[in-house]
């Protein structure tokens, strides 16, 4: 990934969680949500937003859902924010790297149990 690609993604997460904290007014996106990573096509284009959801995986389904059906509203308020020539078209991906890590450290520290 070239830098500008990181820096703006950098950018693009602080202003997504800002967004999500402030402006978002859908419950279904209040509670449990981080923003984890945001990866940017080489043409900056296009953004995935990685997610991290806590909850049963109805509460995980649903909020994806919230986030995909709230994208036009962010990618507005986006591009008020962002001097960019072109906002990038947002999707949003459910990211299960912290619960991934939560089951291997409790598999390490029931190993050192033993």
């Amino acid at each position: 990934m070239k830098r500008r690609e990181q820096r703006l993604g950098k950018v693009i997460k602080q202003e997504i969680s800002t967004l999500l904290e402030r402006k978002v007014n859908d419950p279904r996106l209040k509670d449990l949500v981080s923003v984890t990573e945001v990866q940017l096509s080489p043409d900056l284009r296009q953004a995935k937003v990685f997610v991290s959801i806590l909850g049963s995986e109805s509460d995980k389904k649903e909020m994806i859902a919230g986030f995909n059906s709230a994208c036009s509203f962010l990618q507005g308020q986006m591009s008020l924010h962002l001097k960019l020539k072109h906002t990038p078209q947002l999707s949003f991906h459910y990211d299960d790297s912290i619960e991934r890590g939560a089951k291997l450290l409790k598999l390490i520290e029931q190993a050192s149990d033993e």
